[in-house]
């Protein structure tokens, strides 16, 4: 509440910048962002960054673009000063990654900062430099090649509690390795370098590794004013969570949820729930259609026709799959070295549409990967409330004839006996009291993740050695993450060594898990650990991993399964699931008591 002699005053420059220093500058990812950003602008075609203690200690960037001018130097700190617009009408149709000019001047003031820099006419370049207070830039003489280099140490020492806020230097630098790649992907004709405390990180252009290069459809389409083209992963390659997802508006890096939302949905009806397609799109448009300056640090765009674009985008990927569904890719190509100036090559092989055909056909025609308890006595031997084993054996033949007790009959378990399967999805059941429905797939999921989180915090998770092991073309992110964390993966049954930048060899699986797609499913448990790598100890993010593992082991939508595979899991519903829910929240079973059938009927009893 504000006192009675509270007087309205102007905030001086330095706190101003802190200001908006805390709009722009988040984490040293923010930083190299925006450095970058300029130099882009700058025409360079070579940016070296150097990287010390995750960018806290130590932030620096070189490029070889055209310079700034010794007399624009002090100009270039002050806030708000900008090369890009002049008036309204430039930034309406403003192109260029940066444009507001507020980026180095928040930087400085919560940072130490040089500026160094050398035109292409001039004979000698010079330098700048502040220290995260309000003070009049020095320009002096320095050494320096045609370009600019900015120095940015000690973020964040004049303001502690936000440094507070900063996570581990590993975490950090994963962030900031993260903004050059997005940059590095829209900019094939620049060449990336990064350092980080002393050592050479490779691989931007390769980020997203082999095993996508394999599996991407190539994108172009123009019409109403708009073009899109890129790169979209074929449904059999897709992700648990949304780390391989590259849009970009007019060469800028953005979030869009409408754009999102229409890539999502020409993806509905091919990925199975909860999966993530991966896709590096680009979009062109008139830059008077898009507004660029809605969000502080440009994240996020506004477009004025967003109806038009949601459905330019979906109708355009959908068509792409429709096409590789239906065995022709009229339109659609493979990626090639060729695309692009400098482009990685991620040229595919085989055919497209043959590679579309074998992912429906596995989600379809797949055997069941972790098979359901059943005790050795036999089928009629379950009646009786047989414990269920640690590691499954075999379902009865469905040639086995079983005889279903009476409805009436005081032995019915709670969820009563498999009548049928409906549509390849849900169980229907005959209880004493009437109907019982099972998601199958929901259900399956949660008799894993209890089974896998009994062991885990038991004895362990046992493994089953491979007969042949596998190698795995990762991105080089997964890699390193495997590397990292190799302990942990071997509690959760998986051993696994990094045999290249690129490349895993998987020689164990968890025993529980080993009939399923193994590589799928050692895929999702890296991008787990990505996310959750260092929280893991904490018992919500060691469930999410196993939830992850869960879902892989669970019986797919579309299998058929005979009655006694069907009586098999309501058993091991009613000994191992409780809740009623599966690992994401669904219901795995309803129950229709005969009142609420008869009511359907408008029948009186």
């Amino acid at each position: 509440m504000m006192t009675g002699d509270a007087r309205i005053q102007l905030l001086s420059p330095r706190l101003a910048n802190q200001i908006a220093a805390g709009e722009v500058v988040e984490r040293p990812a923010s930083v190299i962002k925006e450095l970058l950003e300029n130099s882009l602008d700058s025409g360079a075609r070579r940016i070296d960054v150097e990287v010390e203690q995750g960018g806290v200690k130590l932030l620096r960037v070189r490029d070889d673009g055209q310079g700034i001018a010794a007399e624009d130097l002090p100009m270039a700190l002050a806030r708000h000063a900008t090369s890009k617009i002049r008036e309204l009408e430039d930034l309406e149709g403003v192109l260029s990654l940066g444009f507001r000019g507020e980026a180095l001047a928040s930087i400085s003031s919560v940072a130490r900062l040089t500026l160094t820099s050398r035109t292409a006419d001039a004979g000698e370049a010079w330098q700048v430099e502040t220290e995260g207070r309000d003070m009049t830039p020095r320009v002096q003489p320095a050494a320096h090649p045609v370009g600019t280099s900015v120095e940015v140490r000690d973020l964040f020492f004049n303001t502690p509690a936000r440094r507070k806020f900063l996570k581990s230097e590993k975490t950090e630098f994963d962030h900031l390795q993260e903004v050059i790649r997005r940059l590095a992907l829209a900019r094939f004709d620049v060449g990336f370098h990064l350092r980080h405390n002393g050592k050479v990180v490779l691989g931007l252009h390769e980020a997203l590794g082999e095993e996508f290069a394999r599996n991407v459809l190539r994108i172009e389409h123009e019409g109403a004013g708009l073009r899109l083209h890129g790169w979209i992963a074929q449904p059999a390659y897709n992700r648990a969570s949304a780390d391989q997802q590259y849009l970009y508006v007019n060469g800028r890096a953005v979030r869009d949820r409408s754009i999102a939302h229409a890539i999502k949905q020409a993806y509905a009806d091919v990925l199975f729930h909860g999966r993530q397609p991966a896709y590096v799109l680009f979009l062109e448009l008139d830059p008077r259609r898009v507004d660029v300056n809605v969000h502080p640090a440009k994240h996020e765009v506004r477009f004025r026709d967003a109806r038009l674009i949601h459905d330019f985008v979906y109708r355009t990927l959908q068509n792409a799959l429709a096409h590789t569904r239906a065995g022709t890719v009229a339109g659609v190509a493979e990626m090639s070295a060729n695309d692009a100036p400098g482009a990685p090559a991620f040229g595919g092989h085989g055919n497209a549409a043959a590679a579309a055909y074998t992912y429906l056909d596995r989600a379809t025609q797949s055997p069941l990967p972790m098979q359901v308890a059943e005790t050795r006595a036999g089928y009629a031997a379950l009646y009786g409330g047989g414990s269920a084993s640690a590691v499954a054996p075999s379902f009865p033949q469905a040639s086995q004839p079983a005889t279903l007790p009476h409805s009436n009959d005081a032995t019915l378990p709670p969820l009563g006996y498999a009548v049928a399967q409906l549509h390849g999805i849900y169980i229907l059941a005959e209880s004493a009291e009437g109907l019982i429905v099972v998601d199958m797939h929901a259900a399956h999921e949660r008799i894993g993740y209890e089974k896998l989180k009994h062991a885990h915090d038991g004895e362990g998770l046992r493994t089953q050695p491979l007969l042949v092991p596998a190698t795995l073309a990762v991105s080089e992110r997964e890699a390193e993450v495997a590397e990292r964390e190799a302990q942990t993966l071997a509690e959760l049954g998986f051993e696994v060594t990094r045999s290249g930048p690129q490349s895993l060899t998987l020689r164990s699986v968890p025993a529980l898990l080993a009939h399923g797609d193994v590589e799928a499913l050692l895929r999702d448990v890296l991008a787990d650990l990505r996310e959750h790598g260092e929280s893991l100890r904490v018992a919500a993010a060691r469930d999410a991993l196993l939830a992850t593992m869960a879902c892989h082991g669970a019986v797919r939508a579309n299998r058929r399964l005979t009655l006694p595979e069907m009586n098999a899991l309501l058993r091991e519903m009613e000994i191992t699931e409780r809740s009623g829910q599966c690992n994401h929240g669904r219901p795995t079973w309803a129950r229709f008591t005969l009142p609420d059938i008869d009511r359907w009927f408008l029948r009186g009893r």
